[in-house]
């Protein structure tokens, strides 16, 4: 490509990843539903982010919310800017993050953008993720320990135990690496020093995972005041995992 067109993509990537669809695609090749789709997905981040402080699994203007892009290639994702208080956070202030890990609009993105793009780039279920500072699971986190099978529900984050990745600087690629590595084959993980991460098919179901680990958290906190609490054997646990394929609401064969 000559420097002439090299200037003319430039300039074009930054409406492309704010309308959220892939660089070289029209306006009208995205169509007026996915565009809407887009701006409606923004307002949803800023409704899970001050959901999050809401169910008390996070404070202040710590942890941070994104959404993958729309589309059925990579093609960014949607975060909550730094440094914002979520309470006067509007759609506007929704950051893009294009394929290639650039930002666009006027904000500056989460600091810890680096894992998101990272766990979408490796989880091609994860929709949306969810990070919080919740007080149950960042203890635990601070003694650098997972949660163990000690209750069976654990399996709602996919695997016999929720993993601790091992500590590194908040916004770091190594941190990114630690976290891709406790996700793998799981949803959820803690991170050392730190707190937690949550990723789903979608807002809600990130949203709802984050809560219910740090449910499982304090439950786990609250036992091991008492002794060491009895954990459940790979065995069971593959069994729980298997039952929880077809656990919930099921469409109805006719």
């Amino acid at each position: 490509m000559s420097e002439r067109g090299d200037a003319k993509a430039r300039r074009a990537r930054p409406r492309a990843i704010e309308e959220g669809r892939p660089l070289g695609t029209s306006r009208t090749a995205i169509g007026a539903a996915a565009e809407m789709s887009v701006r409606e997905l923004r307002a949803r981040i800023v409704a899970t982010a001050r959901a999050m402080n809401a169910h008390g699994i996070n404070r202040g203007k710590s942890g941070n919310v994104s959404a993958r892009l729309p589309g059925a290639r990579f093609a960014g994702f949607l975060i909550t800017p730094t440094g914002m208080p979520y309470d006067t956070m509007t759609a506007r202030d929704i950051v893009a993050m294009s394929a290639d890990g650039d930002a666009q609009g006027p904000r500056l993105p989460s600091s810890e953008w680096r894992f998101h793009y990272d766990l979408y780039r490796a989880r091609d279920d994860f929709r949306a993720i969810v990070h919080v500072h919740s007080p149950f699971a960042t203890a635990l986190a601070c003694l650098r320990t997972g949660i163990p099978a000690f209750h069976y529900m654990v399996a709602i984050a996919g695997g016999p135990d929720i993993r601790c990745a091992p500590y590194a600087t908040y916004g770091t690629q190594e941190l990114a690496d630690h976290a891709v590595g406790a996700m793998k084959g799981r949803g959820a993980c803690l991170l050392a020093n730190h707190g937690m991460i949550a990723g789903g098919g979608s807002l809600a179901q990130a949203l709802a995972l984050a809560v219910e680990v740090e449910s499982l958290a304090e439950m786990y906190w609250r036992a091991r005041q008492l002794g060491d609490p009895a954990l459940l054997s790979d065995a069971e646990m593959d069994e729980v995992l298997a039952r929880f394929k077809s656990y919930g609401q099921q469409p109805r064969r006719r």
